[in-house]
């Protein structure tokens, strides 16, 4: 799951850029704006995370956090057009609008799959002298999603869907993983 979280977190990254460049355009104050949103949080929810697995971590709940993830990015689907237009018509400088925009659409959904990543790690770790590798294990994993989920979305899937298509598919792609998730808890209890 951390490797599809890195690809998720991505893809809805380089996407918000697209998003954003009708009304507040594509300079470096946008995704300025935008990486400082998803860098903010990415780390509250690492600290989230981090808090959430120390209460009785299990894969089903691993499984809930990626299924809110996903469906906190629905009003992107749905609502950006609109949630734009009216950041735009309060607050046009791109710099402080991008910035606005940014933190109104993808804040939470950053910050809920910010919290996968530790809490996968606590459900790796069996072994205290063993913490160390299994968090790097995941570390890798999940880097090499965001890689994937990088190229993926900037070389091929704006080339062949338009950006709710695709936003689509990767919260279609989340429930499913977050329900598979949820059947594997249920079924090894």
């Amino acid at each position: 799951m951390a490797g599809w979280s890195g690809f998720f977190v991505m893809a809805i990254e380089l996407l918000s850029g697209r998003i954003l460049a009708p009304s507040f355009g594509n300079s470096i104050y946008v995704w300025g704006g935008v990486i400082s949103i998803f860098m903010l949080a990415l780390s509250i929810g690492y600290l989230i995370g981090g808090h959430l697995s120390v209460h009785t971590p299990t894969l089903g709940k691993l499984g809930v956090i990626l299924i809110a993830a996903s469906l906190t990015s629905l009003p992107v689907v749905f609502f950006s057009d609109v949630l734009i237009d009216l950041v735009f018509n309060h607050v046009s400088d791109p710099r402080y609008g991008s910035l606005l925009a940014s933190s109104t659409l993808f804040f939470i959904p950053t910050v809920i799959s910010g919290c996968i990543s530790p809490y996968a790690i606590r459900l790796l770790v069996t072994q205290l002298h063993a913490s160390g590798q299994s968090a790097g294990k995941l570390y890798f994993i999940s880097t090499f999603g965001s890689a994937a989920g990088t190229i993926g979305t900037s070389f091929y899937l704006v080339l062949l869907f338009e950006v709710n298509q695709i936003f689509s598919g990767l919260i279609l792609i989340s429930l499913s993983l977050g329900g598979i998730a949820l059947l594997l808890n249920t079924t090894h209890e």
